[in-house]
């Protein structure tokens, strides 16, 4: 008899944990890349209860590239994700009702660049000319490279532009087969790190944004699907996210700690130092702390696309309402990041 209660209590428990589950709101989430220190804040949100407190089950997968994350929501297969809005700007030019949209920009800095060595002899832009530079084809700082040129005055005749993959252009800058490489920052930094290098005193960083092509990057995009749909879900995750953010603002060591129980092979020291530089070159600025992570300004984001309408060469110039949304963001008083490293 006190079997079959027990039975009859184990099983109804089980119910109601398969009800509980079924209650929560399940998002997809593509992350930009493989899990990395800058992540931190998203499985701090997840690790910690954020996202079920705000009635959601949120699945992070690791991404394939911040532009692909776009594609990925654009197909379906995924609800939300990390991803550089650039590449929303291109998706909405051509499929302006397929495209995701960006609900809480994360880098308020620049990430694109232009890495050469100090014993390379480029000093100056001016001196890029007569140079050959490694590109990935497709990405922002290629694909915007003439754009970068003309405003500043540079005969492109006079600069090569090479293609290689994405992972050999640190190698060949290294070996002497490229004079500089067209890179995404903190993605060429730390390879620059893992490769026994000291970025910071070795070589030279051309950043677009210091010379008059100034871009936003990489941000949280929903599918519209979800917008028109779950629009409560949308504004859950977004908060959650934030509080994930502003917790490891704050303390590094406990983001950190989720990173290496996802990846023990991970270098901890290393990616808690990509994680601080997230915050040190591409969150934290002037800009953050007048109008808070997570929102744009207006006028900005509009350079900004016709600055990739230009580059891209694309059939129609979107307007900023359709690339970004400021309507789930919480409070700005809840978005002013108090980042302290330790």
């Amino acid at each position: 008899m006190l079997t079959r209660i027990a039975s009859a209590i184990v099983s109804l428990t089980l119910l109601c944990g398969e009800a509980s589950a079924q209650e929560l709101t399940t998002i997809r989430f593509s992350l930009g890349w493989k899990v990395r220190g800058a992540d931190a804040p998203f499985l701090y949100a997840k690790e910690h209860g954020l996202f079920k407190a705000e009635g959601l089950n949120v699945i992070l997968d690791q991404g394939e590239g911040s532009s692909a994350t776009v594609t990925r929501v654009m197909s379906g297969a995924y609800d939300a994700g990390l991803g550089d809005i650039n590449a929303i700007i291109q998706s909405a030019a051509t499929r302006p009702q397929e495209a995701p949209v960006m609900v809480y920009n994360v880098y308020s800095q620049s990430p694109f660049a232009i890495v050469t060595k100090k014993n390379g002899g480029i000093k100056t832009i001016k001196d890029l000319e007569g140079h050959t530079l490694g590109g990935a084809q497709g990405t922002p700082t290629t694909r915007l490279i003439e754009v970068f040129a003309r405003r500043n005055g540079l005969d492109m005749n006079k600069i090569k532009i090479t293609n290689m993959a994405p992972n050999l252009q640190e190698p060949m800058l290294l070996k002497g087969d490229v004079d500089g490489a067209l890179v995404f920052n903190i993605t060429s930094y730390f390879n620059l790190v893992l490769n026994r290098q000291d970025p910071d005193k070795d070589f030279t960083w051309l950043s677009f944004d210091e010379y008059g092509v100034d871009l936003y990057s990489n941000g949280v995009m929903v599918s519209r699907k979800l917008i028109a749909t779950n629009p409560k879900a949308v504004t859950g995750l977004v908060r959650a996210i934030n509080k994930g953010m502003t917790a490891v603002a704050k303390d590094q060591n406990a983001g950190m700690k989720l990173v290496m129980e996802n990846d023990s092979l991970l270098d901890a020291a290393v990616e808690k130092r990509r994680l601080q530089y997230s915050f040190e070159r591409l969150i934290m600025s002037p800009e953050m702390n007048e109008i808070g992570i997570g929102d744009v300004k207006d006028q900005r984001l509009a350079k900004s696309i016709d600055t990739i309408v230009e580059g891209y060469q694309l059939p129609r110039t979107p307007a900023p309402g359709e690339i970004f949304t400021r309507e789930f963001l919480p409070p700005k008083s809840d978005r002013m990041l108090a980042y302290t490293p330790n």
